[in-house]
């Protein structure tokens, strides 16, 4: 499962999708509090295409999406239902 999951993300990344997780101490709590997932993403997105595109790509339901843009990134904050954990989304890409 954790091969496919990477398989997939390095085929959108070749396609100029970059949809990469971010493991700094902040996500990793979000992940363990708040059953939320940070990613850094192409600034020209809206947060429907990311989140269909989390939805397909980790087969999960996304309740809502944050996004941020500083220092000329875009960081997304996307809250799972409550019945996919973000931990083992986290766990499956390796981040925990």
């Amino acid at each position: 499962m954790r091969r496919i999951i990477k398989t997939r993300l390095k085929k959108l990344r070749r396609k100029k999708k970059m949809l990469k997780p971010v493991t700094s101490e902040k996500a990793v709590r979000l992940i363990e509090l708040n059953n939320t997932l940070v990613f850094e993403d192409d600034k020209r997105k809206n947060k429907n295409e990311i989140k269909k595109e989390i939805e397909e790509i980790f087969s999960v339901k996304v309740d809502s999406i944050n996004s941020l843009i500083r220092s000329n990134k875009k960081y997304v904050y996307v809250k799972l239902n409550a019945k996919n954990l973000a931990v083992d989304v986290a766990t499956k890409l390796g981040m925990i």
